[in-house]
């Protein structure tokens, strides 16, 4: 059988340019440069502010327990109903972690329905 190109092709070599010659020293000094400016290891460290407490999300001081409580309460129940439909709509693992986390919110809210059984206002 005849091959169209010769085994393996005659091609001209790559042509050596003295410009591609890579100078250890060069390039340490290239490389300390490119630390420098990207992660600058030797600019001094600033304290970083303590975290203010936001008040984007506050609840009003006057609001009593038992509403607090039953909001919660309402809460936790919206989240297991969606808990339970994203179980329906996945498979194995992820549906056992679905499960655990729809078992936590479950008990959660029994933790706070006990709360408000036994909570007496005033």
């Amino acid at each position: 059988m005849f091959k169209v190109t010769p085994n393996p092709p005659d091609v001209d070599p790559i042509p050596y340019d003295a410009s591609f010659d890579l100078d250890p020293k060069k390039m340490k000094e290239a490389a300390d440069r490119a630390l420098d400016f990207y992660l600058n290891p030797r600019a001094t460290k600033t304290q970083i502010p303590p975290r203010k407490s936001s008040n984007f999300y506050t609840i009003d001081a006057a609001v009593d327990d038992e509403t607090l409580l039953v909001d919660a309460s309402e809460s936790l129940a919206s989240a297991r109903e969606m808990v339970n439909d994203l179980v329906d709509l996945t498979d194995g693992p992820r549906r056992y972690t679905m499960l655990v986390l729809q078992r936590v919110i479950m008990l959660s809210a029994l933790a706070v329905n006990r709360v408000l059984d036994n909570h007496k206002p005033g």
